[in-house]
């Protein structure tokens, strides 16, 4: 387990850990060099070989990583999770979603057609939500990575993440990643130690008539954004119709 670090030596763990060019942003008031050099890189990323991403400098993170490859080096979990071939990132959430469904109907038959609701109500997501510290006055310290993969959904190969709770594994988010970049262009853009946020191609956000559907799928990746959300899949679906950015958080 890590002691007590100054933010810099969490910000130098950080690069040493992830081993490719990173640039760090400490706290301030404005995001808009942060978010206009992130997007930079994506235009540059995709001649140079490379996937950007927002880390959360945060030792809660930096221990997920290092746990997630506690008997093996950084370069054979790297290795193993870009070689392995994986699932079907849509059969991964059907699977999920019935099981969930299935669980809740013998829990409180009736309460699935309550929890799904009216696709109504929903709030749109313009900006990232998790670079603003709890009072939203300033952004917390974040590290932009170049990270050395070809594809936005291998990301999760430099950065293992879940595995905990209902968090899906490390390959299940690698699945679900590349299933969803294939269908709506999404791609992973930010990970804290317990949020990962997604980016959309267009500020038009995902079709009406898609939204539900994609709801569904989120509610399965992600329950807790609506059990300790926006409380139905419905209001989920109709925020989702508004929104460039995707937001998911496990408790």
């Amino acid at each position: 387990m890590r002691g007590q670090s100054t933010i810099e030596e969490q910000v130098e763990q950080l690069k040493e850990y992830l081993g490719c060019p990173c640039t760090y942003y400490p706290p301030s008031n404005d995001c808009q060099l942060m978010g206009s050099d992130f997007y930079q890189a994506r235009a540059r990323g995709k001649k140079e070989g490379f996937v950007p991403m927002l880390i959360a400098v945060d030792e809660l993170l930096l221990e997920c990583f290092e746990l997630n490859g506690e008997d093996k080096t950084v370069e054979q979990v790297r290795q193993e999770l870009l070689s392995a071939p994986l699932e079907s990132g849509k059969e991964f959430l059907q699977t999920r979603l019935s099981e969930f469904k299935e669980e809740l109907e013998e829990d409180e038959p009736g309460y699935w057609e309550q929890l799904v609701g009216e696709v109504a109500g929903g709030e749109g997501i313009d900006r990232f939500l998790s670079i603003w510290d709890y009072g939203g006055k300033q952004t917390i310290p974040i590290v932009l990575a170049e990270i050395p993969v070809k594809h936005p959904w291998e990301v999760f190969a430099y950065l293992p993440f879940g595995g905990w709770n209902e968090c899906p594994a490390n390959e299940e988010h690698m699945a679900v990643a590349k299933y969803w970049f294939e269908k709506y262009g999404a791609f992973p853009a930010l990970m804290t130690h317990d949020v990962l946020e997604y980016g959309l191609p267009t500020v038009y956000g995902i079709p009406r008539e898609q939204a539900l559907d994609l709801a569904l799928e989120q509610y399965a990746y992600c329950n807790d954004i609506v059990d300790q959300g926006v409380e139905t899949i419905g209001r989920l679906a109709d925020g989702l119709s508004k929104s460039f950015y995707w937001y998911f958080w496990w408790d």
